[in-house]
């Protein structure tokens, strides 16, 4: 940044000449009692007068001016809203033709504000941009893109998301995991292809949420589940009683194979939906009123004998329904095994559902990513942010009703890995 010098000087008194009208201004109207905001006037002023001094600095000319110093010209105005103590205050930042000008006084994007900007400036530069990520690009003040910047921004986040996935989990048992995947169109070799983004969730022993793991794959084969399994294991994830995620095969298989002793709770949402499914519009209704009395019991022995007397009420009307139910009715009710005051939480995947529809409006944003780096780029940073708000909220269960958990002598599984998996 140029040192103010004589030039400098001239053109500060010009604008304390010019601060000092505004001020006066605001003053009058204070003392004729029409400006009950004269605190946020009186920034605007200020803000508008620190910009105007910062880009005349980097430019290396006032407005309008002409000189030999000059290392940039302006290029108009963007408009940019700043949330302040005193209110809202709607901000005309300048613009300049070659450099990307940012106030000192307003706030760093957050975490995945930037990702997500990394991923549409890498699409930009990577010529996998779409109208609608142009438009979007404008909108943020950004008419160009240096290949050197993408390069800076990606590393960094990459640094960081990369050490969040591969943190140690310092020896704390996670009683309950869930385990969800969502897709995500990526290019990869100049074909657009689907890709897996899987994630898991845990409870802790004193009852507090965290994402424990994070990883993007080809698909959900039992393989890539497998090494995912695996390495939140060798990271130090123990002590898991109760895996809650849908019915997805290679998934099942690979619970199996890595987190042994653990019970698998198939998602009671999905069940419902895959019964329902099964069912023709005009018996739908009752048949889910139905299948809801199975998880309207007392007690797991109690839905186990009524999911018997349901399979055995609709196998003549419905044989599919009653045949899922003697396959899938011990994993939708392994939920009631564990402390009642756990049951709405760990019987479904559904208390994701506010994180899935945040990642979903970040990625759907982007639409087609250049890489499947570019999507752990951005889910990772998500991810983050929620952790770091579940660490500093609340207990997602209580300590009591923890403690209750650990009384139950059926309950205190924990997981192993075998040394047949590793070697595979």
């Amino acid at each position: 940044m140029v040192q103010p010098g004589y030039r400098d000087s001239e053109r500060s008194q010009t604008m304390t000449d010019s601060t000092i009208l505004d001020f006066e201004e605001i003053l009058d109207k204070v003392a004729a009692g029409g400006s009950p905001d004269f605190l946020k006037d009186a920034l605007a002023v200020v803000a508008r007068r620190l910009m105007e001094l910062e880009v005349t600095r980097i430019s290396g000319a006032g407005l309008g001016e002409r000189t030999e110093d000059r290392r940039d010209h302006r290029n108009g105005y963007r408009a940019r809203q700043w949330s302040t103590r005193v209110g809202t205050l709607d901000l005309k930042v300048p613009r300049l033709r070659n450099t990307a000008y940012m106030p000192c006084f307003l706030n760093p994007r957050k975490r995945s504000e930037k990702a997500l900007l990394a991923v549409i400036q890498e699409a930009y530069v990577h010529g996998v941009s779409t109208r609608k990520v142009e438009h979007l690009l404008q909108a943020m003040g950004l008419d160009g893109v240096s290949k050197s910047e993408v390069s800076r921004v990606c590393q960094e986040l990459d640094t960081q998301v990369e050490a969040f996935r591969s943190r140690q989990l310092d020896g704390e048992e996670y009683p309950y995991v869930w385990l969800d995947a969502r897709y995500e169109k990526v290019r990869v070799d100049g074909r657009i292809v689907s890709n897996a983004v899987v994630v898991a969730y845990g409870v802790n022993k004193s009852g507090e949420r965290e994402v424990v793991g994070a990883d993007v794959g080809p698909s959900e084969s039992e393989g890539f589940w497998k090494g995912f399994l695996r390495s939140l294991v060798e990271r130090g994830l123990k002590g898991v009683q109760l895996v809650i995620s849908d019915a997805h095969a290679g998934l099942k298989a690979a619970l199996q194979a890595v987190l042994i002793g653990a019970t698998w709770q198939r998602c009671r949402v999905h069940f419902m939906r895959n019964a329902l499914a099964k069912v023709g519009k005009k018996h739908q209704q009752i048949i889910g009123a139905t299948l809801r009395t199975i998880f309207a019991q007392p007690s797991q022995e109690d839905a186990r004998r009524q999911l018997v007397t349901v399979a055995r009420a609709v196998e003549r009307s419905h044989p599919k329904v009653a045949a899922l139910l003697d396959e899938a009715g011990e994993d939708v009710i392994a939920f009631m095994a564990f402390p009642q005051a756990h049951w709405r939480q760990i019987h479904s995947t559904n208390p994701l559902e506010r994180l899935n529809r945040e990642i979903k409006r970040r990625t759907a944003v982007v639409g087609i990513f250049p890489n499947p780096a570019a999507v752990m780029r951005l889910v990772g940073a998500i991810l983050i942010e929620q952790n770091e708000e579940w660490q500093v909220g609340r207990r997602y269960f209580s300590q009591s009703s923890m403690e209750q958990l650990y009384e139950q002598p059926q309950n205190p599984k924990e997981v192993t890995l075998l040394d047949s998996d590793l070697a595979a």
